[in-house]
């Protein structure tokens, strides 16, 4: 066995990397008259640095483009339940003989609001700090007749003033609010309660909700610790199989504690093995005084089988109200109470946490899990005994100190740790390495120089950034990437490789071998079973009206960045294929970046029936003439169109706005015409559709 080198491994690239830390994309306070700003951009795909004009409310149309506020709408669980409570809470108050004064902390589109004044509420402070959003909340506040009931005020929560001139007359007795992320605190929760209970709501008042709990389930699961830690490389050489593993830093390393939030559901049951029941670990009771201090819950518990405890499973519940007969849970399928009525969305998922460092735990023998938490993070470790009998004081989050959590995120764990890709990558290999030959190795932390080490090559370099290219002092017979590179988005990004192999062509010996030598683009149509509705329209939401807050997402997906396609990991969103997968470029490394655009239109025949909702395009990776990576679909479609997607990588959906419509007929078009286009000067690729007789881009 040998131990790689890490801090060689992890080298960054000093240009590039600063460029990633602009994340994508960085406005600039130069205004250009009053309409227009320059946008820095570091391309992910060029690696060059491009400075745009847009209109000076760019960012928040890619918010709008970009929000949950769809899938919010659409989850009638959610709104049922807040309408129960909140008419519940609006009775509670009314039979004291007081009137319902309500605060609503980010209101979004008003709709908890307009629910409340519904119930009888007398009147309702909505706040929103986002301007956008805010003034659509006063548009849909006006068009369904409550403006003499509702106040939208266009601030942060902890701004709001309260007397005779501010933003409230006196404090509100009912406190209504939607601050949740799949963590439950992640999105300021805690501080936003506190303040509201210290300064803008009575003593005792009614809350909706009134109550959360955090759950936990500890699990033994390879695959999802593969997201978390490096396993050994096994690779066969000549001289028999030889095992590299990681360095100690990287197996010592507690890793990040940032929550990695997934469609727990698409998980398979024999992925896991349980450990130990549901846990409750801890409530936050909204009606009472709420505290954004740091604080550890510990719950005693005997593990259910023997094994390795390395994942700790979690999620919540929020009761409406306080007798808790008004429940909405984000339960996974196995835990939930009535699997048949488990409700899908996007806006809130299931956590997955990693514990320090994996440990044996032996069936029926007494443990602690405990759940530390601040004002914004959750963490959880294991420990023999309580930390409240032996007086521990709480823990500090752990920190990553081996980069590696900082440069790779949880799929690139998963996409490193898979032995059938590395062996595809090593037989690859075989085939056209040299011992003699000069090897130049192009990917972000990528473990390729390695098993070309291991496999014979005597001289390997890597570069991570192509201006480094001019100290190259050998001519290079193989360039080898795999490629991956961490800036990169859309599955199109890492063409950064053939921007970076232009770049280093009078450095390629006669006859050099690129691997991968070329990359083709695939399309498929498809129709989803959930995730067309991020992008549907709303239209009336429990009875009001929110076509405005529709109107303005389809505004947002006029702007150009919102036209382009999104990245979804599809393996989280079952979809079945209403077409065969199809390629529609390629792209040949063996050649510089070509000067003019690559371009080509076909049509696609839908072949299946079903509502086509979008277009899921993807990029394969042709190592040699007879081995190719996928990041995309994996194998072909069943019987039934079921696709099985690369869970390692995102791949690209462009929705159609046509099928988004529930009005319209779930037949569609027979036929799906597409222009696609390739920019060599920005890396850009571009696809235009048209459905029937009508045209309608991708967005």
């Amino acid at each position: 066995m040998e131990r790689f080198s890490w801090p060689r491994l992890l080298r960054i690239r000093p240009v590039y990397r600063q460029l990633a830390r602009l994340l994508f994309y960085a406005n600039t306070e130069e205004l250009i008259g009053t309409m227009k700003v320059f946008c820095g951009r570091a391309n992910p795909t060029t690696g060059s640095v491009e400075w745009l004009e847009e209109d000076e409310h760019y960012d928040y149309h890619q918010e709008i483009a970009r929000s949950s506020y769809a899938d919010m709408l659409h989850d009638k669980d959610r709104n049922m339940k807040y309408y129960q409570g909140i008419r519940a809470a609006v009775s509670r108050v009314k039979d004291k003989g007081q009137k319902a004064l309500v605060l609503d902390i980010g209101t979004g589109t008003g709709l908890l609001s307009m629910m409340a004044v519904t119930a009888g509420a007398d009147f309702c402070y909505a706040i929103e700090i986002f301007k956008p959003m805010a003034d659509a909340a006063v548009k849909i506040v006006e068009k369904n007749g409550f403006s003499d009931k509702i106040k939208i005020i266009n601030k942060h929560s902890t701004e709001v003033t309260i007397g005779p001139d501010g933003d409230m007359p006196c404090r509100a007795n009912i406190l209504i609010t939607e601050l949740f992320d799949t963590e439950l605190i992640g999105e300021g929760a805690l501080p936003s309660y506190e303040h509201a209970h210290r300064h803008l709501v009575q003593e005792n008042c009614e809350a909706v909700p009134h109550r959360a709990t955090v759950y936990a389930q500890l699990v033994e699961s390879r695959r999802m610790w593969s997201w978390n830690k490096l396993f050994p490389i096994r690779v066969q050489t000549s001289l028999g199989e030889q095992v590299i593993v990681p360095p100690l830093e990287l197996e010592r390393c507690p890793g990040a504690p940032s929550v990695y939030d997934i469609q727990l559901n698409q998980v398979s049951l024999t992925d896991f093995t349980v450990l130990s029941d549901v846990l409750p670990m801890f409530s936050v009771d909204f009606s009472k005084q709420v505290s954004s201090s740091a604080a550890s819950h510990s719950r005693q518990f005997e593990p259910l089988a023997s094994g390795q405890a390395q994942v700790v499973l979690s999620w919540w519940d929020i009761e409406m109200d306080p007798e808790g007969k008004i429940k909405c849970t984000m339960a996974p399928f196995w835990a939930h109470s009535d699997p048949e009525e488990l409700q899908w969305r996007d806006h809130w998922m299931q956590c997955v946490y990693f514990l320090p460092e994996e440990e044996p735990v032996v069936q029926g023998s007494a443990l602690c899990l405990v759940a530390h938490h601040d004002d914004y993070c959750v963490w959880y470790s294991l420990q023999r005994t309580s930390p409240e009998k032996d007086g521990r004081a709480h823990p500090a989050r752990p920190v990553c100190d081996c980069q590696a959590h900082l440069l790779w995120n949880r799929p690139r764990f998963g996409e490193i740790n898979d032995q059938n890709r590395t062996d595809q990558y090593v037989q690859a290999l075989k085939t056209v390495l040299k011992p003699d030959g000069v090897c130049l190795c192009v990917s972000d932390g990528s473990l390729l120089s390695m098993l070309a080490h291991h496999l014979g090559a005597e001289q390997v370099f890597t570069i991570e950034n192509s201006a480094a290219s001019h100290r190259l002092m050998k001519k290079v017979s193989l360039l080898l990437g795999e490629p991956f590179f961490t800036t990169s988005l859309l599955p199109w990004h890492n063409l950064y490789f053939w921007y970076v192999r232009t770049a280093v062509d009078r450095h390629l010996a006669p006859g050099a071998v690129v691997m991968p030598q070329a990359a083709s683009l695939h399309m498929m149509v498809v129709e989803f079973r959930d995730l067309w509705r991020i992008r549907s329209p709303c239209g009336d939401c429990e009875g009001f009206d929110v076509h405005i807050m529709d109107d303005m997402i389809k505004h947002a997906l006029d702007f150009r960045e919102s036209k382009e396609a999104e990245p979804h990991p599809l393996w989280e969103y079952p979809c079945c294929s209403r077409s065969v997968p199809q390629q529609i470029l390629t792209f040949d490394f063996r050649q510089p970046v070509p000067l003019q655009p690559i371009c080509a239109e076909g049509a696609i025949e839908l072949r299946r029936p079903g509502r086509s909702h979008g277009a899921v395009l993807w990029m394969e990776y042709h190592l040699t003439p007879d081995s190719t990576v996928s990041t995309g679909l994996l194998k072909p479609a069943e019987d039934k169109g079921y696709c099985c997607w690369n869970p390692h990588c995102k791949q690209a959906v462009y929705f159609f706005n046509t099928t988004l419509d529930p009005r319209v007929p779930p037949g569609g078009p027979q036929t799906i015409t597409y222009t696609v286009e390739f920019h060599p000067h920005t890396g850009d690729v571009t696809v235009d559709f048209t459905l029937s007789d009508a045209l309608d881009r991708g967005c």
